[in-house]
């Protein structure tokens, strides 16, 4: 059939469905044929839709994490690090010594010993013992066997290092071995006859007694460690006026700026038997002292200091090499040390006991008496105390 038209002739047109609204909730532009999947009843938000949280500030959006930066060490970071490394080194190297370095008693109280007076006082001994020299070193460093020596041990040098405190120079004093002064319990005897008697205790109550200073510290080296020490180091720079011959050890140094090592340096603060030292124990007393400072400054040069094929050696030398007293420390060492360092510069007074002759077995009452005082006292000695 065909279709049936409305009366009026025109085609009936389609009317769309009347959407019904939701019980309680007004009107709503989906009916239920046209609800969205997910749609519960709930009225959409106005605005447009809620966008899904994205990735991480600084993460891709596939989500893997960024690799992550390596953090540079700036200038800072580094100078800290190389300063705390440096105090690590300085702190092992300090607990090193301390425990390591032969100890003696060698400061004791007794009746009668001088009162502290200004400033403070070394006592540094050089000994002659041969104990733990091979018989290849004794010949090395023509030191000759003890018995040679006439047994026993003896002082070659022996010197007491004043250290003001105020500003006066500190002052190396030598004391020639041949001294004649008064050994407790022993008489008078050459000074020297003291280390051998009774050992550090006695001499340093027989150089207290004969100088009236208070000895504060004690620091004594061998033969075999001194010249060790020097060897460490690579041997001390010293400028020989004159040609140097021993006629009892034959030891020869030419003269001239040169690098001493171990024997040469032995041989150098020990000779008093040739042309170039013609006061005998003056001059030798009196290389002593040049020595000491040319020794004290190569040590504290930054070439060993920062030098560790000089350092190192030198650290594992000095233990055995020195001794010192029992209630002595390192730090009392490192002061000592940056007092004489002014020795070849002429910032220390080096001098000898004056005596009454070229012998150096009597000394000048009045002028020693003047010496003596002045370091009590941390004043300026005065020239006519001072021996060369």
């Amino acid at each position: 059939m065909p279709p049936q038209r409305p009366p009026s002739g025109r085609p009936r047109q389609h009317q769309p469905a009347q959407m019904m609204p939701l019980p309680g909730r007004g009107s709503s532009p989906y009916d239920e044929r046209t609800k969205p999947m997910g749609y519960r009843g709930e009225e959409r938000p106005a605005g447009p839709p809620p966008r899904r949280p994205g990735p991480p500030p600084g993460r891709p959006a596939d989500g893997a994490r960024p690799p992550r930066r390596r953090r540079r060490w700036g200038f800072g970071k580094v100078l800290l690090t190389l300063l705390t490394v440096f105090v690590v080194f300085l702190a092992s190297v300090w607990v090193y010594l301390e425990f390591s370095i032969n100890r003696v008693d060698a400061l004791a109280d007794y009746a009668g010993r001088p009162a502290a007076a200004e400033g403070t006082n070394w006592l540094i001994v050089g000994s002659d013992s041969r104990d733990g020299l091979t018989p290849e070193e004794q010949e090395k460093l023509v030191t000759g066997d003890s018995k040679a020596a006439g047994g026993g041990r003896r002082t070659d040098t022996i010197m007491v290092a004043h250290v003001p405190d105020n500003s006066t120079k500190p002052t190396l004093l030598s004391l020639p071995r041949d001294s004649q002064v008064k050994i407790p319990g022993h008489g008078t005897n050459k000074i020297n006859s003291a280390f051998a008697i009774g050992g550090p205790a006695l001499l340093a109550q027989t150089v207290e007694g004969a100088t009236g200073l208070r000895i504060d510290h004690y620091a004594e080296i061998g033969f075999g460690g001194f010249a060790k020490i020097v060897d460490a180091i690579g041997g001390v720079h010293m400028c020989v006026e004159k040609p140097m011959e021993d006629t009892l050890t034959g030891i020869k140094i030419p003269a001239g700026c040169q690098d001493l090592q171990g024997p040469q340096a032995l041989g150098f603060v020990r000779m008093r038997h040739s042309e170039a030292t013609p006061r005998s124990d003056l001059d030798r007393v009196a290389n002593q002292r040049k020595f000491i400072g040319a020794l004290v400054s190569e040590i504290s040069s930054p070439g060993t200091l920062l030098n560790p094929f000089s350092l190192f050696p030198l650290l594992s030398t000095a233990p055995d090499a020195l001794t010192m007293d029992s209630g002595d420390h390192v730090h009392n060492l490192v002061g000592l040390a940056l007092a004489m360092r002014g020795i070849s510069s002429g910032g220390v007074v080096t001098t000898t006991v004056p005596v009454t002759n070229g012998s150096a077995e009597n000394w000048d009452k009045t002028k020693s008496k003047l010496l003596f005082d002045a370091l009590k006292n941390d004043t300026v000695i005065p020239d006519s105390a001072i021996l060369t």
